[in-house]
């Protein structure tokens, strides 16, 4: 693990702030004055300003069932409800692993632990949606849904249609899907599947939108290891035993490969 990401899993520093006080010379590994070369093993001892920085093996993570008209944010410059504001107070200070746009709901990881949000943020985590799309399948649709099941490359989306409105992003590397399935044939509303180690800038909007799709509704139900089950929309629930089991056998993988 690089030394500022340490710090700044286990502090109040910020990355940035880490490199500062690290270039500052008040940061030691072991006996050692740390430079931003420094790299970590599982048995040293960092110092900041001489005071042992002590690993938060401590965490608490939950599942939030993000309902539609909800920000993923701290707060909202237009003063849209944010999801902080439906949680009980005492997870205001949680993170929470990437975003749901304001349109759509579904599963939502939040934690106390900055490193264990960095990593399930990082990681190559299958995740999958629920869509329900405003027209009939076409046939050149379901063409290019299973060429991105066969293909191993990834695509650029170059349309903005389907995009944040003020997205900066004007491309957008698409990774293949892991897996589609159409829940439901309608000559209305046909509903998908989809599942995808992404999920973010509005990809999957954005995928449709190429070939004339608006997607009415889009549900994540399922994050890695945790699935939003039964769940109700607006409620949430802590990680159960198995989930905790499954991630700490997560981090100590990811830590081990960063």
């Amino acid at each position: 693990m690089r030394l500022n990401q340490f710090i700044a899993h286990n502090s109040q520093f910020s990355r940035r702030e880490a490199d500062a006080l690290i270039e500052s010379g008040r940061v030691r590994i072991g006996r050692t004055k740390a430079t931003l070369q420094s790299k970590l093993s599982e048995s040293d001892k960092v110092f900041v300003d001489g005071k042992l920085l002590k690993p938060s093996h401590n965490y608490t993570a939950i599942i939030y069932h993000k309902p539609k008209g909800e920000i993923v944010s701290k707060r909202d410059e237009l003063g849209r409800r944010t999801i902080y504001e439906s949680l009980d107070s005492k997870f205001r200070g949680f993170s929470y692993v990437g975003r749901l746009d304001f349109a759509s709901e579904g599963l939502l990881i939040l934690s106390d632990n900055k490193m264990l949000v960095h990593a399930l943020s990082n990681a190559n985590l299958e995740r999958v949606y629920n869509l329900k799309l405003d027209k009939p399948l076409s046939q050149k649709l379901l063409d290019s849904l299973n060429k991105m099941l066969e293909s191993s490359a990834p695509i650029t989306l170059t349309n903005t249609k389907g995009a944040h409105p003020k997205t900066a992003q004007k491309e957008v590397i698409l990774r293949p899907f892991t897996e589609v399935t159409i829940l439901k044939d309608s000559q209305r509303f046909p509903k998908l599947r989809v599942s995808l180690c992404e999920g973010k800038n509005r990809e999957l909007r954005r995928f449709f939108a190429q070939f004339g799709y608006e997607i009415l509704d889009l549900k994540r139900v399922n994050y890695g290891f945790c699935n939003l089950n039964a769940l109700p929309c607006g409620k949430w629930r802590y990680f159960n035993k198995e989930e905790y089991k499954k991630l700490h056998l997560f981090l100590q993988d990811f830590q081990a490969e960063n």
